[in-house]
């Protein structure tokens, strides 16, 4: 009787163990995903400048796009929480879009070899991101179902692990485009 008690124990200690290492494993993969964004977030934050700089010397009198996008950057800069930061980089993602709108009104600046090398930069660097939100997202939903099934759960309220946000595109990202000919 005994030795079925000390089997049973060392089964569910082997058991508690697993589903330990099992959850740091995944929160670990989280990690290591948001790493990814934010090393791609840095890249792009520090072409913006370079960009910025290059089309104030075609369009200086673009002041008010160059100020938003300058803002947008810095907020993306500065947030924090995958929430905050999905926010505030879809904001600056916007505020490119017109600063590229506005390039479009300079043939000149399209035809500059400096701002066509800082565009494919940055829509290489915005391809990255995509990825590495795809990639962020895919273990976020793994990590997330696994604390929240059973019995996992249970271990993972008590070690207090928490489900974590998706990085998500804005609203106005998923809205229908606009075609008109």
């Amino acid at each position: 009787m005994g030795l079925i008690l000390l089997i049973i124990l060392i089964v569910l200690v082997v058991w508690a163990v697993a589903i330990y290492n099992g959850l740091i494993r995944l929160k670990n993969r989280v990690d290591e995903a948001w790493s990814d964004i934010d090393v791609q977030l840095k890249r792009r934050h520090d072409l913006i400048p370079n960009l910025v700089n290059t089309v104030k010397g075609y369009a200086a009198h673009e002041k008010e796009v160059f100020e938003k996008v300058t803002e947008a950057r810095t907020q993306a800069m500065g947030a924090q929480s995958a929430d905050d930061k999905a926010k505030a980089e879809n904001a600056l993602s916007g505020t490119l879009k017109s600063l590229f709108a506005v390039a479009e009104n300079y043939p000149d600046l399209k035809a500059n070899q400096n701002f066509l090398e800082l565009q494919r930069e940055l829509t290489d660097t915005e391809d990255k991101i995509q990825a590495a939100r795809r990639f962020y997202n895919g273990n976020v939903r793994d990590f997330n179902i696994k604390i929240e099934v059973f019995p996992t759960n249970i271990f993972a309220g008590m070690l207090h692990f928490s489900k974590r946000d998706f990085f998500q595109a804005d609203e106005s990202e998923k809205e229908n485009v606009n075609v008109q000919f």
